[in-house]
């Protein structure tokens, strides 16, 4: 089902699978030290959805879901342990890892929490301190 209005993702092993339509609220980049730590990686490419447009369409008893704090519920496989997104109750968004979306033509068009960065990227995207104001955050920008 990749095409405009959908994309098919799934877990590492393939016994989670999802579904996303529709256009992403928003597409980017996260070096904040929570999705550093949780990807096991210097950066998070997320892509976020309204969470009507986010489907599991096999596996969901194997979802599993971890919460650090209220903001962000995490999911992934219990059988593989692959990480297939973080649900944002107060943000009212889904980011799925756009690593785990098939096909996807991912766009990246902000970098957040830049000033936690492990991994500088000159590509001339905006750099924000912490989040954009519309997400909750300062809205400052930070140098590239």
């Amino acid at each position: 089902m990749n095409s405009e209005n959908g994309y098919r993702g799934q877990c590492f092993c393939g016994e989670v699978q999802f579904t996303v339509t529709g256009t992403p609220a928003g597409m980017g980049y996260c070096h904040c030290e929570s999705c550093r730590s949780w990807s096991a990686g210097p950066v998070n490419a997320f892509t976020l959805w309204k969470p009507e447009a986010v489907t599991i369409t096999r596996g969901a008893d194997h979802v599993g879901t971890y919460n650090k704090t209220p903001h962000s519920y995490r999911k992934w496989c219990r059988n593989c342990g692959g990480h297939l997104f973080t649900e944002h109750p107060g943000l009212g968004l889904t980011d799925v890892y756009a690593a785990v979306i098939e096909d996807f033509p991912y766009e990246a068009c902000v970098h957040v929490h830049y000033s936690e960065t492990t991994l500088p990227m000159r590509d001339g995207l905006p750099k924000m301190k912490d989040l954009p104001k519309e997400m909750g955050g300062s809205g400052y920008r930070v140098a590239e």
